[in-house]
C-alpha cells in the first residue's frame, strides 16, 4: 500500500533505516569529539601552570581535580587565574640567606683583633663527637 517512490529519510519496510545508522555514527563520533574537547579545556589551567615552579603546578593540579569530582565550576577558575600568575621565587633567595647565615654561625667572634678558631667540643668518654647537621630552610 505505500508508493513507490518514497522520500530517502523514510526506511522502506523490509529494509534497514540508514539515516538513523548515519545519525547514530554521528551521535557517536559527536560524544567522543565533545568528551576529547571538554578533557583538553578541563586540563588547559595543569598545562599553563606546567612551566611554573613545582608548588604553584600541584596547586593548580589538585584545584582541577576538586573542580573536577565536586563540578563547582570556581575552583577551575582559582586553577586557572593561578596558573596565569607568574609567582615570584622565594625560596631561591632564601636558601642563599641560610647558607650564608649557616656559614656566619659557623665562625667564632674574634677576640681582642685575634681570630680564634673554632674549637670542637670535647668528646663524651670514649663516644666521638656527633658530627654537626645542617639544616636548608
Amino acid at each position: 500500500m505505500a508508493p513507490h517512490h518514497l522520500p530517502f529519510y523514510l526506511a522502506p519496510g523490509s529494509g534497514t533505516d540508514t539515516l538513523m545508522v548515519v545519525m547514530g555514527l554521528f551521535l557517536i563520533g559527536t560524544v567522543l569529539w565533545v568528551g576529547t574537547l571538554y578533557w583538553k579545556l578541563h586540563s588547559l589551567p595543569e598545562r599553563m601552570a606546567h612551566k611554573s615552579q613545582k608548588l604553584q603546578f600541584e596547586f593548580v593540579a589538585v584545584l582541577g581535580l576538586i573542580s573536577l569530582f565536586t563540578h563547582m565550576h570556581i575552583f577551575w577558575i582559582a586553577g586557572l587565574l593561578l596558573a596565569m600568575i607568574d609567582l615570584p621565587d622565594f625560596g631561591t633567595p632564601l636558601r642563599s640567606i641560610a647558607g650564608s647565615v649557616e656559614k656566619i654561625a659557623d665562625a667564632t667572634p674574634a677576640a681582642d683583633g685575634v681570630s680564634v678558631p673554632p674549637e670542637p667540643a670535647a668528646p663524651a668518654a670514649g663516644k666521638p663527637a656527633p658530627a654537626r647537621e645542617h639544616s636548608d630552610v
